[in-house]
């Protein structure tokens, strides 16, 4: 891929965008060691790695080298790193950042259907281990389920999982299609509840059905992304997004073996606030209360998934 010559404008990012963070706390709470994040991104830097035409959005630069520094300022061991939405299918950002990391990041790619076995057994060979299929309407166009079903087929050999986004409302009419895949699921964000609604309520209690009659895996991430009415993670605030915390305990508590955290840095699409990555961190207990929780979910899970066989 070629990089844009120095005439090249870069594009402004989105009105209205919100940078990510710039000084997080030190977290109160200690991740246990080995931790992994298995949910975070890179941006660019745009003019290294241009984003992608059809892109839905512009943001600001987030690469390889603030995700590391975070990482390590966190207490954070390794990452997973998703591919963004703005780089579309190309994935040369997204890999950089993991062959860059010493064999601590894996990486989740968008790929189309008409992708090669070569191209396939690189990414392998760099550190991938899945593809993201994204159903939220806002961020991506539809993409036709046998286009879909086309790429499972492909990757599904190379022993690799599908990660999946969507919104809750709609698991009815995905979950038929989500049952036909040939791989282990992901999915993102406990599915986005809208947690305004009982967690014991019909909606929530179909999506902890669906993970349950299938080998899907739960990401407990994102309750700045989920909240309605806070607090904000944000000067200090060590009970940040209360109203999130009742599904997150859920499903931490029925699949402590399928859980899954991650920061979501940098963030993308918030629009509300920025919150602070070092009281993210301080949410995990939160929702994962006992120490045997917090290390399957922070580095016994991940580890399986990502690194299996090796020691965190």
């Amino acid at each position: 891929m070629s990089t844009p010559s120095p005439k090249t404008p870069l594009a402004p990012r989105t009105p209205g965008w919100l940078d990510w963070y710039r000084n997080p706390s030190k977290p109160a709470f200690r991740l246990p060691p080995g931790t992994v994040d298995t949910h975070c991104h890179v941006f660019g830097p745009q003019a290294e790695f241009p984003f992608a035409p059809e892109r839905k959005y512009t943001p600001c630069d987030g690469g390889k080298d603030e995700l590391f520094a975070l990482r390590d300022h966190l207490g954070i061991a390794r990452n997973v790193v998703v591919q963004a939405t703005c780089h579309g299918a190309d994935n040369t950002a997204m890999v950089d950042a993991v062959r860059s990391s010493g064999g601590r990041a894996r990486g989740i790619a968008t790929v189309r259907p008409d992708i090669g076995e070569r191209e396939l057994l690189d990414l392998d060979a760099a550190g991938v281990r899945g593809v993201r299929f994204n159903f939220v309407r806002r961020l991506v166009d539809a993409s036709p389920a046998e286009n879909l079903s086309t790429i499972a087929k492909k990757v599904a050999p190379l022993g690799w999982h599908i990660v999946l986004y969507f919104e809750s409302a709609d698991l009815p009419e995905l979950e038929g299609f989500f049952g036909s895949l040939p791989t282990p699921l992901v999915v993102d964000h406990m599915g986005r509840p809208d947690v305004t609604r009982p967690v014991d309520g019909p909606e929530f209690t179909r999506f902890l059905r669906f993970v349950e009659a299938g080998d899907v895996w739960v990401k407990v991430t994102c309750p700045e992304r989920l909240s309605a009415t806070g607090p904000a993670a944000l000067d200090g605030e060590q009970h940040a997004y209360t109203d999130v915390v009742p599904f997150g305990r859920r499903v931490v508590e029925e699949f402590p073996d399928r859980v899954l955290w991650g920061t979501d840095w940098p963030h993308p699409n918030l629009t509300d606030h920025m919150p602070d990555d070092g009281l993210l961190v301080d949410h995990v207990p939160q929702v994962a209360v006992t120490a045997e929780q917090q290390h399957k979910l922070l580095v016994a899970n991940p580890m399986s998934l990502y690194w299996p066989g090796e020691a965190a």
